[in-house]
């Protein structure tokens, strides 16, 4: 490889920020993370008051971790609100 191609692949990874690692968990680990049950999940995601589940198959859904850490914790700084 030559030294104007290793600079090139150099400046792409500069200014692509670090991927985050993330999957997708399932309502059960869901209820766990959050301390609810599935029927006030799925309410409060249909009022956009919680994250929305993403389809992973035909007949099955689940939820970023990510999203689901981020609304624990603004609700940790919000005092439980």
């Amino acid at each position: 490889m030559s030294s104007h191609s290793i600079q090139a692949v150099q400046a792409a990874h500069a200014e692509t920020p670090p991927l985050q690692r993330d999957r997708i968990i399932r309502i059960a680990g869901v209820e766990d993370l959050v301390g609810l049950k599935k029927s006030t999940i799925y309410k409060l995601a249909q009022q956009n008051e919680f994250p929305a589940p993403v389809r992973i198959g035909a007949r099955a859904t689940g939820w970023s971790e990510a999203a689901v850490l981020k609304w624990v914790q603004e609700r940790i700084q919000q005092g439980g609100k």
